[in-house]
């Protein structure tokens, strides 16, 4: 049953420093960005719209009936996108609850879209959080030393498959026996959260690991994390592209879709 006053926002540039132009590349027929929105609208969570800043990326969208707008060319992050693009399609604020999709993630199950809007169902004032997110364990080693691949280290919270998430790191981390967690970059912001978030300066840890969710938690945000059973690829690299090219296929022959073929721990 989709969530009320739900916006999800993908942010989508076209110039991508490691895969430039990775929005319209081609999987199984569809631009990626395509892809990932037809997950969102899947996910049945609440209105989805692209932000982007390419003509093409827009009409792409709109070719395959989405929702897109145009947003500036010089943000420093997809929050950033997201927040302009919120402020441009609601005035009149009625969207309480906005989801952070990135548009690197054509293997997104959109039931995790549903996981990550789970923690704000407490309101703050009854101590839920300000922003949610996902996790998965992470079992493989070469992945759990593969600074790439960002863990959360968190406390969990009785009752429950989430965490409150006490540090994000690109270490090895926490120390000791237990499972690793791999944190996913899909974020569910309460409004006000968002804005404040976007209208901070960059903080030390936040430069020093190079993850902007730290500036959030060096803030006093309250971000919790639904435990989840896989993270979906983001791509970022060609390698990552042919894999989720070979994923599509898969699928095609398995008719599998729309449940990823990886565990985090592969």
């Amino acid at each position: 049953m989709p969530i009320p006053r739900t916006l999800i926002v993908i942010p989508a540039r076209l110039a991508a420093s490691r895969l430039p132009g990775k929005p319209l590349a081609d999987i199984a027929g569809e631009p990626m960005i395509v892809r990932v929105w037809r997950s969102a609208v899947a996910a049945a969570a609440g209105r989805v719209v692209v932000a982007t800043d390419a003509d093409a990326v827009a009409a792409a969208v709109r070719r395959a009936g989405g929702e897109a707008v145009m947003t500036r060319a010089d943000h420093v992050s997809g929050s950033d996108r997201v927040c302009e693009a919120v402020a441009r399609l609601d005035p009149d604020r009625s969207f309480e609850l906005i989801v952070n999709l990135q548009g690197d993630m054509p293997t997104l199950d959109p039931g995790l879209v549903a996981a990550c809007l789970e923690p704000l169902a407490v309101a703050p004032a009854d101590g839920g959080p300000h922003i949610g997110t996902i996790a998965a364990e992470l079992t493989d080693p070469g992945r759990i030393a593969d600074p790439n691949i960002v863990k959360v280290v968190g406390s969990p919270i009785a009752g429950t498959r989430r965490v409150r998430a006490l540090y994000f790191t690109r270490a090895a981390a926490p120390y000791g026996d237990g499972p690793l967690l791999h944190h996913e970059g899909l974020y569910a912001f309460r409004r006000a959260a968002l804005e404040r978030f976007v209208a901070l300066p960059p903080s030390p840890l936040e430069r020093r690991e190079s993850l902007e969710q730290l500036r959030a938690l060096e803030d006093g945000m309250r971000i919790e994390v639904t435990l989840v059973d896989r993270v979906p690829l983001g791509v970022n690299t060609e390698a990552e592209l042919q894999l989720a090219r070979r994923a599509f296929a898969d699928r095609r022959t398995a008719s599998a879709f729309p449940s990823p073929p990886w565990p985090t721990g592969t």
